[in-house]
């Protein structure tokens, strides 16, 4: 491979000056807000003096991470973060994808930007408002619970039982952002060669069958970009949304490691603690989408880099 000519770079950084110059402002941000709190993961490795800082606070080597795999919750909390992290792997990632496919078999133009109005309008509020609405739904005089009622059946107490928790997590993800999730999958779809679709009419293919043999190969590459990405943040769980929707009573089955290094670092003021559960939780991950992106660069040809 030839390297790059630098005058040929700075010849195009001199005609689009002002296009490179745009770039600067998300570069910055990305420096500001990704790259210097790196500065911080020193904090794993010492027991940190809030007073004392980074350079007056004792070094401790690996203490934190001892006590962190120790800890007694650590496995429940690690569990948890899984197994909601892989549900909505499961249940929730197919479903973008399954509302891709059916926009785009809606003729009616009037009609399909209604239908993607609709399901795309739920991303746009925040976690906090969805919280307050299933709150609202599933409290033992909400309408869920009136309806069981109307049938006969005994009021559930959704919030407070910690086996109904993750379901509930996992459902109101996939009410507030499937249809947004939708866009990228409908983007891919519209790159798709109408020829194809054109030979597959004339040879007596169906609707069904475009969309299992045309369709759906040709956004694999897209599935695969967004599964390796979703592996990425398997050991996130969208602490926003559970801090938004649990308590204590179903910390059970519910307080994953992002909640657990919150209540540590800022309500038990275990700063080095919470570094150090937040180092291992970015090198999972990393090590996840680098496995995933490998293993899908072997089987399927496809990968991020």
């Amino acid at each position: 491979m030839k390297a790059p000519n630098p005058n040929r770079t700075w010849l195009a950084i001199r005609r689009d000056w002002d296009l490179y110059l745009m770039l600067l402002v998300p570069m910055c941000l990305l420096a500001l807000f990704k790259y210097v709190p790196m500065g911080g993961l020193v904090m794993a490795f010492q027991d940190y003096d809030i007073f004392g800082g980074f350079f007056e606070s004792p070094m401790v080597g690996l203490k934190n991470f001892q006590e962190l795999f120790s800890a007694r919750e650590f496995l429940s909390v690690l569990w948890n973060t899984l197994c909601i992290s892989w549900y909505k792997i499961l249940f929730f990632f197919p479903v973008p994808i399954l509302v891709a496919l059916m926009l785009n078999e809606i003729t009616c133009s009037w009609y399909k930007r209604t239908v993607q109005t609709i399901v795309y309008m739920p991303h746009f509020l925040s976690w906090v408002v969805v919280a307050g609405l299933a709150f609202d739904m599933l409290s033992s005089t909400g309408a869920v619970n009136r309806m069981l009622g109307l049938v006969g059946c005994k009021p559930v107490n959704f919030l407070m039982d910690a086996s109904k928790f993750q379901p509930i997590v996992v459902l109101s993800a996939i009410w507030k952002e499937a249809g947004y999730s939708a866009i990228v999958y409908l983007a891919a779809i519209s790159a798709i060669d109408p020829a194809l679709y054109e030979a597959a009419v004339m040879d007596g293919a169906g609707k069904l069958k475009q969309m299992l043999y045309i369709t759906l190969p040709g956004i694999v590459p897209t599935i695969v970009m967004m599964l390796l990405l979703r592996v990425g943040t398997v050991m996130d769980g969208n602490v926003e949304q559970i801090m938004a929707m649990y308590n204590p009573t179903v910390y059970e089955t519910g307080d994953v490691i992002g909640t657990y290094i919150y209540r540590m670092g800022l309500g038990n003021m275990r700063y080095s603690f919470a570094a150090a559960a937040g180092l291992f939780n970015s090198v999972v991950s990393f090590t996840l989408v680098f496995f995933s992106n490998l293993a899908s660069r072997k089987l399927v040809h496809r990968s991020l880099w």
